[in-house]
């Protein structure tokens, strides 16, 4: 192999204490849903499945051999799912970051705007995820006047753009939906007329000065009271004597009682329902961290933070921030399972009760890995302005289509169409931005090539048993009735 350049070393899913976790109680978890008469959602269920096939060899693999010195490399199917996956929630953070870098966020400034919701919202946004369209609607508007002002561009030629994050989890693995928007840090002026907007006249950026603290405050308070207004409206909050409430819109949803009580950071079922999990603290005093800026506003259990910004230059640093905002939602470096079986979750920063670490049953962290998994078919990423897809200015002002050439030929252009249709990169071209590491290469240097899929359990069984590997998937308990009656005959 290459001095310098690490060999790839296939993951083992069927050691991390995530793996273990899920296989050893997923099954019994199932049961006691199906039990209650209130089953789990099939989606759920069918996260915890994919997720116990993923990265095992004995569910299926690609078949690859050196050809320099004949050595196979097989990489297991993984499931795609983005739920509770570190692995696959790894993959798609870093080709979320390298696809925004690189297709959609133009070289100009780009700030990040976070908005998060009081907990009702948060549950309520979780049982009904169609409200976030009209709530990132009231927020697009509010933040675009924002940066006109900022400005002084004419409303009229002035277009703003964004992309923005869902982002369903906090630290803790709770249930905390909540919006991270990378907002171009101003705006373009269309220099060309409304009906020649495909004419020579290109679009010129003007920054926004940084946001103060002071235009924050009300702007939040502007977003507050849209929002409020528009969920009224639509039935979904109820308005009484200057108080508001939460309608009880889904009361036969399973997933509720479970993702409101991830998003308090309480125990939904079992003997500790309604109890907060245990937490483990180091026993020193609580140092509160120095605050890295100003520009960051509560109001009403509602927050707005415009404190990171990255220069137009620093397209490294943007990648980061993509990466962050992308990441999946388990991470197995912060979890572990201690002498008497349960499941300690490192916290990323202490807590200001001094907690470093939450503790959980593994039925209650079943609970949380449920409560997390978001619905089939549920857009996370959402761009706005001319960064939607459908813009007029998009192809004037994102990299991918600038750097685009004029095709020369018709075959030229058929070409680029297809390279467009598999514009995902790569698996073994992302392991190498990423970590630095040539999916392509053998250990001594020599050229990988591609032999085979295999899915076929005897084939697979006689690969394996060939290359001296375990041809048996890793073992899944069944419901276990008998040490967990109780909670089989509450339900």
């Amino acid at each position: 192999m290459l001095a310098g350049k690490p060999a790839y070393q296939r993951h083992r899913p069927e050691r991390t204490p995530l793996y273990r976790a899920v296989a050893a109680h997923a099954r019994t978890f199932v049961g006691i849903s199906e039990s209650s008469g209130a089953p789990l959602p099939r989606f759920v269920k069918d996260e915890f499945d994919a997720y116990l096939q993923c990265g095992i060899l004995a569910h299926g693999f690609i078949r690859l051999t050196c050809e320099t010195c004949n050595h196979e490399t097989l990489i297991a199917f993984s499931c795609k799912h983005r739920g509770i996956c570190p692995s696959c929630g790894t993959r798609r953070m870093n080709e979320a970051a390298a696809y925004l870098t690189e297709e959609i966020i133009p070289r100009v400034p780009v700030r990040q705007w976070v908005l998060s919701f009081p907990i009702p919202l948060r549950s309520l946004f979780a049982v009904h995820p169609e409200l976030i369209t009209p709530v990132l609607a009231v927020t697009q508007r509010a933040i675009h006047s924002h940066l006109i002002q900022q400005t002084s561009v004419e409303r009229t030629k002035a277009a703003s753009g964004a992309v923005t994050l869902i982002q369903r989890f906090g630290s803790a693995a709770n249930l905390n939906i909540h919006l991270h928007g990378l907002w171009l840090d101003g705006v373009y002026e269309n220099t060309a007329a409304e009906e020649n907007i495909g004419a020579k006249g290109e679009p010129v950026f003007h920054e926004a000065p940084a946001p103060t603290r002071e235009q924050l405050t009300p702007l939040l308070n502007k977003i507050i009271q849209r929002i409020i207004k528009r969920l009224t409206k639509m039935g979904h909050l109820i308005e009484e004597q200057g108080e508001v409430y939460v309608a009880n819109t889904a009361p036969d949803n399973p997933l509720a009682p479970l993702q409101a009580a991830s998003a308090t950071w309480r125990i939904a079922q079992g003997p500790r329902a309604g109890q907060k999990v245990l937490r483990i603290t180091d026993g020193q005093p609580y140092q509160p961290r120095p605050a890295k800026d100003a520009l960051c506003v509560n109001a009403h259990g509602f927050s707005l933070h415009a404190g990171v910004a990255i220069p137009a230059n620093d397209r490294q640093g943007l990648e980061q921030l993509c990466r962050y905002i992308t990441r999946p939602a388990i991470s197995n470096e912060r979890l572990a399972i201690n002498g008497k079986g349960q499941i300690a979750l490192k916290l990323k920063t202490p807590w200001k009760d001094g907690a470093t670490h939450i503790v959980m049953e593994p039925l209650e962290f079943m609970q949380r890995l449920a409560a997390l998994v978001p619905r089939p078919r549920l857009h996370l990423t959402r761009f706005h302005g001319v960064l939607a897809p459908n813009a007029k200015l998009r192809s004037k002002v994102v990299p991918g289509a600038q750097e685009k050439q004029t095709p020369e030929s018709e075959e030229q252009e058929e070409q680029e169409q297809q390279a467009c249709a598999h514009a995902r990169m790569r698996w073994a071209q992302m392991l190498k931005r990423v970590f630095d590491i040539d999916m392509e290469r053998c250990q001594c240097g020599g050229k990988l090539k591609f032999i085979a899929v295999i899915e076929q359990p005897e084939v697979i069984e006689k690969i394996l048993k060939h290359l001296g590997l375990d041809p048996q998937p890793p073992p899944i308990t069944p419901a276990r009735r008998e040490e967990y009656g109780e909670l089989f005959e509450a339900a």
